[in-house]
Formats: C-alpha cells, structure tokens, sequence
C-alpha cells in the first residue's frame, strides 16, 4: 500500500499564491511511484482536495480525511509548504499533533518562535549566534516610540518588517528618519508587531539544511545578488535578482557558514527541510561576520527556489530527498 501524502498549501497570509506555486513544484518532485500524493488547498475555513480529475473535495477536519467515489481516504503524512499563517506558526502543527499525522515541518514551539523574528533573534543570540540590533513595536504603541533613539542606537538605514511574517511582505528599507512612520504603517498591514533592525552592510546567503536519523545534510549556500534596494518581493519572486549556487565563499568561510547552519538546526531541534538566511559582514579589524538573518522552516519549494538549486548542486534529486524526509518519521 502507498502512503498518502498531503502537500498541504494555501493558507491565510499575503503569500497565499506563493504557497500554490510552492505546491506545484513538491508534486512534480514526489516520488508518485512510491506515494499517493495530493494538494490540500487551506484558505480560511475552505479546506479542500484538488484531485486530479480537476474536481475538489471537501476535507473532514475533524480528522483530516476525505470522500472520493463513495470511500474515505485518510492522510499518512502532511507535507506543509504554507508561508505564513497558519502553516509557519504552529497552528497547523499543534492540529497535526492532536490527529497524531507526522508533518514536515519542526514542532509547534520552534514553528512559533521562528515565525517571531524579534523573538527568534534574542533566543539565539544567547546561544552565540550573531544577529542585527533591533527594536520592537507592537501596534497601537507606535505613538511612543522615539525616533531620535531608534537612530542613535541602529543607525540608519534600518529594515522595518513584520515580526511575524513569512516573505517580504510589507518590508521597508528606510534611509532617513523622516520615512520611518511610513515604513511602520506598511508593516502593521502585515503583522501586529514590527521589528526595526539595524542595517548590515555586506554579502547576502542562503542556505538549506535537513537532518535524519541516518544522516546530516548542509547543502551548498545560494549567495543573492540584486540591484534592488534589498531581496525584496520582486527580487524574490519575479526574477529580479542573480542567484549563484554555490556561494562565491572562501572554503573556511563556506566551512564556518555550515557549522552554524548545523549548529541552529540542533539549537532548535527541527525537522525536515529549513533555510537560514546570512549577511555575511566585515569587523572593524576585517574579519568576517556571519550575521543570521531569518531561518525559513517552510522555504519555497519552486523548481527555481533556493533549496532545489542547492539540492542539485549538491548532486542529489529533490525526489530522493522528499523520500528521505517522510520516511524518516515512519
């Protein structure tokens, strides 16, 4: 008997249509020799089967189940490729968890924490990793903040973004105070929190990384180059951007970039497929700083996307690699 698996996509956040395209690219991945693989479409409380026949049905929540020709299919695993709400914050974990499927993606806390930028930043620093100096604000005390000591303790320019956000959705780069309010608004559209970060002047990387039972996975980093103001929505999205894979590191700086992207995968104890985000920078003595900018636990999954790429660049096939991570957790 085949597993069946649900590429579970959609969800409630601005990146929506993302999500679809991250779920056209899983299915042509997986291996339909071996699985039963459907799209599960969540927008809301329209939670449905795109089936093959071009026809949906409706999926039972109360145990993730569905009708086709008269018989109920239930679902051995939920690969979720959402970014954003509610698949990259633990609300479909903690879900998944109480119907006792094993999913893709960490758990529940990590998802939570990740997903909270500011809060992910503090919780690893203490565990040595380096990060921008940042500020949060949360809506409604935006009338209290100081501008005047924002700068003075981030400098300027400063990123503004939604703390709990997936992509760059509603993210500004502000090169003078007088753009901060502004910047704030965009970013409340987004999230009820906002992080002012300190800007980090340097060379922008990606990499991917999954672990199993039998074996630790770093893929070869994906360094970003734009002419854009920074990696935002269409430097991301619609092409405007230069992807070099492998990263034009050093062989001790692509060495030390591993370890920690290692090193954050164990910190955080997750599971599946992750994707940290650097600006590597330079001290005042001219050493390198490897500064972590995000990690992505649901990273775009696009025959274009960063972590196919590396997978090929690393001389494995995306389909071996699926097949790896769902049988791990059997």
């Amino acid at each position: 008997m085949k597993r069946k698996i649900a590429i579970v996509c959609g969800g409630d956040s601005s990146e929506h249509d993302v999500s679809m395209r991250s779920a056209r690219g899983l299915y042509s991945f997986f291996d339909k020799e071996r699985y039963d693989v459907y799209v599960v479409e969540i927008k809301g409380l329209d939670w449905h089967v795109n089936l093959p026949s071009g026809d949906v049905a409706r999926i039972c929540r109360d145990d993730f189940s569905f009708m086709l020709d008269g018989q109920k299919h239930n679902f051995d695993y939920a690969y979720i490729t959402i970014h954003g709400t509610p698949g990259e914050d633990g609300i479909l974990q903690g879900y998944f968890e109480l119907l006792h499927i094993p999913y893709s993606t960490s758990d529940v806390f990590v998802e939570a924490l990740t997903f909270d930028k500011f809060a992910l930043n503090n919780y690893l620093r203490g565990f040595g990793v380096a990060v921008a100096d940042s500020i949060l604000v949360r809506h409604g005390h935006e009338h209290e903040i100081d501008e005047q000591a924002i700068v003075e303790k981030l400098g300027l320019p400063v990123f503004v973004k939604p703390a709990a956000d997936g992509s760059s959705f509603g993210v500004s780069k502000v090169n003078d105070i007088d753009h901060l309010a502004p910047a704030l608004r965009k970013a409340f559209l987004e999230s009820e929190a906002v992080m002012i970060e300190g800007f980090l002047d340097g060379v922008e990387i990606s990499q991917g990384c999954y672990k199993t039972r039998k074996r630790s996975v770093v893929l070869p980093a994906t360094e970003v180059v734009t002419d854009n103001e920074f990696f935002d929505y269409d430097a991301k999205y619609n092409g405007q951007v230069e992807e070099i894979t492998p990263a034009r590191l050093s062989p001790s700086t692509a060495e030390r970039v591993a370890k920690i992207t290692s090193a954050i995968y164990d910190i955080l104890h997750c599971n599946g497929i992750i994707r940290i985000d650097y600006i590597i920078s330079k001290n005042e003595d001219g050493s390198e700083r490897i500064n972590m900018l995000e990690v992505n636990t649901t990273p775009g999954m696009t025959a274009t996307s960063f972590i196919p790429q590396q997978v090929r660049a690393a001389g494995m096939e995306m389909k071996d690699v699926l097949t790896e991570i769902v049988e791990n957790q059997f």
